[in-house]
């Protein structure tokens, strides 16, 4: 078990030697720390390595001994140790809490990390060294920390766009577009949620949290339980109730110290086993979890990853005796669950409708093509499995070819379908390899309403893989995407901007997407209120103020007008992206920050300084200062903060 010396008590009470050894030991906890979330892994390891900086300096203190502590030595290693116990339990948190909250709240645990740099440094400014006789050498390593923190309070940490966007389209209660499950799928692989095993490991976070609470809102708990179910069915894994557990809510009132043991839960359902059976591997699982596996095409071991030598289930009568035995004694009734007898049966009917359907795809009669390409659009939007499924059977190179057919509502409902296929991962690079693209991009420029809104949301899909990135861009894909953006429908102009923002994470997109008149597309839905895609439209522009053609067309004059009026009016994430836009403008020609002061921002960046969301704070004290070090700004004229 983790060590917890100084999370409790405080310095009073202990001897000097005490403190020092105690806090020697919150360093060496906070080494052996692996695991730390993605999100925070940059910041959590940079913190690691800077208290590592002071084991010297603990360890000459010891050395020296307890004659050399006076009340004012003491009273600073006390808020030493406070300071380096916050430390461990932002690292704890950032080591073993729940990814997609850390992913949630990463702008809350960056002012955490801030406010630990500054108890840090306050400590280490009181200590006084020279009545100490502290070594010189030491001394100077000291200060090497410190300043690395006050850089690291400085430096504000370039955001993961490509996450936060993702998280905001899955969160939003009005995007419901089918690419969704594509945004899933590079959630999941972003936050390191993809395997049964961190999924498991995840849900018992998830469930401590809520039960903790710890100021997350109700809406906020919702959300992260929703997501949570999402990432679990991608991976296969059935759905339960993150809150109730393994364990229902009705009996955790009946006996709410009964904790499952861990052997006794399927490692994929996560759920007590009424019907325990061995895989080839020697792993155990519930039965119906299991078979539901294998029967979608899986020929591997869900805990181990290795490939199964046979498909046969062996009854684990041993396993099952003792989950008996243990529900009989703590009185639990363990879930009745129908017997499927017809399950496996269905599987194969599955298998064999798919087949017929691929088939009937290369039919001469077009209204039995028509037919098979509905019935496959609708398999694989209801099932990951079918997605699987139907490439196996060799569903993606006819419907490929299908693109090319002189019908547009057959093309639309073919594009729907390989939409829909792409979600699985590695139907992107199929879909790719069997030449769809420039079809797709054929049909976004020429097709139906409906087929354009679907073939930019299969656009943002496979772009998804880099590789696809690049061919998208250099078969000239980004030009009706912009059309779409600017002429389409709304939800076109949603898939548009969901494509253009994707594609444009690569550099070479960027300049093809200014050359095809996306900025003057990206004004018009930052002025056009009832559209409601500031969010998106802001997301692209921070993404092609790093370019140099994008910063010339963003500081036109307009664009400075509207970034200000948003910075005045709009909603807290809005005046958040809109001070970071601006933001980059200004660091790379201060004329822009001259032009938008003409506007009164800096009314406005006080506010957001007051008021506004923690990156946007942290945003507009960066652009207040940058304004102050501007030797050519006139400040005369009458600005109040």
């Amino acid at each position: 078990m983790e060590g917890e010396t100084g999370e409790k008590g405080s310095v009073c009470g202990s001897s000097e030697g005490d403190v020092i050894g105690e806090m020697m030991e919150v360093i060496e906890n906070v080494g052996s720390y692996v695991g730390f979330r993605r999100t925070q892994r940059k910041e959590s390891l940079n913190l690691v390595r800077r208290l590592k900086l002071l084991v010297p300096l603990l360890e000459e203190l010891r050395e020296l001994g307890t004659a050399a502590f006076s009340g004012e030595a003491l009273g600073c290693l006390a808020r030493l140790k406070k300071a380096l116990v916050s430390a461990k339990k932002l690292l704890k948190s950032c080591n073993y809490g729940s990814k997609i909250y850390l992913a949630h709240e990463s702008e809350a645990v960056a002012v955490r990390f801030h406010a630990v740099y500054d108890k840090l440094n306050q400590a280490l400014d009181d200590l006084p060294y020279n009545d100490l006789g502290i070594s010189d050498e030491v001394k100077e390593q000291v200060e090497l920390m410190r300043m690395q923190l006050k850089r690291a309070k400085r430096r504000t940490e370039t955001q993961d766009i490509e996450l936060a966007m993702d998280l905001m389209v899955v969160f939003s209660k009005k995007d419901d577009r089918n690419a969704d499950t594509a945004i899933l799928e590079r959630l999941a692989s972003k936050l390191e949620l993809r395997t049964v095993a961190d999924l498991k490991v995840e849900t018992a976070a998830v469930r401590k949290l809520v039960k903790q609470r710890a100021g997350l809102s109700a809406e906020a708990s919702q959300q992260i339980v929703e997501l949570l179910g999402k990432f679990k069915k991608l991976a296969g894994m059935e759905e339960s109730s993150v809150l109730d557990g393994p364990v229902s809510s009705r009996n955790l009132q009946k006996c709410p110290s009964l904790a499952i043991p861990h052997e006794f839960l399927c490692p994929i359902s996560l759920e007590i086993m009424t019907d325990p059976v061995i895989v080839a591997t020697g792993q155990t699982y519930e039965r119906e979890s299991i078979q539901k596996w294998l029967d979608s095409d899986h020929h591997s071991c869900p805990k181990t990853g290795q490939n199964l030598a046979h498909l046969s289930l062996a009854p684990n009568y041993a396993l099952r005796n003792l989950i008996l035995q243990w529900c009989e004694k703590n009185q639990f009734e363990l879930p009745r669950k129908g017997v499927k007898a017809g399950s496996n049966g269905s599987s194969i009917e599955v298998k064999q409708k798919i087949s017929s359907l691929v088939q009937n795809l290369s039919s001469s009669e077009p209204d039995v093509q028509r037919k098979a390409i509905m019935k496959i659009r609708m398999l694989a939007k209801e099932n990951p499995d079918n997605r699987i499924r139907i490439a196996n059977r060799g569903g993606i190179p006819p419907l490929v070819q299908l693109l090319s057919y002189p019908d547009s509502k057959l093309q639309e409902h073919t594009v729907t379908a390989l939409l829909n296929l792409s979600i699985d991962e590695a139907n992107k690079r199929l879909i790719a390899r069997e030449g769809a693209i420039p079809a797709i991009i054929e049909i976004l420029q020429n097709g139906t309403d409906e087929a354009r809104e679907n073939s930019a949301a299969a656009l943002f899909s496979l772009s998804m893989l880099d590789e696809n990135k690049v061919m998208i861009g250099s078969l000239n894909g980004i030009p009706p995407l912009v059309n779409l953006l600017q002429n389409g429908t709304t939800r076109g102009k949603k898939d548009a901007a969901t494509a253009l923002f994707n594609l444009s994470l690569n550099q070479s997109n960027k300049s093809r997407a200014i050359k095809a008149g996306i900025i003057p597309a990206l004004l018009h839905l930052l002025e056009d209120k009832n559209l409601g895609m500031i969010d998106e439209a802001l997301s692209i522009l921070l993404l092609l103020v790093s370019h140099p053609e994008g910063r010339t067309e963003i500081g036109r004059l307009s664009f400075i007008v509207t970034l200000v009026e948003i910075m005045k009016d709009g909603t807290p994430k809005n005046k958040e992206c809109a001070t970071s836009v601006l933001l980059e403008l200004g660091l790379n020609n201060s004329s822009f920050i001259l032009a938008a002061l003409q506007y009164g921002v800096y009314d406005h960046l006080v506010e957001i300084m007051r008021c506004g969301t923690n990156r946007a704070q942290r945003k507009a004290n960066c652009l207040l200062q940058h304004m102050y070090k501007c030797e050519h700004i006139p400040w005369n004229f009458n600005v109040e903060a």
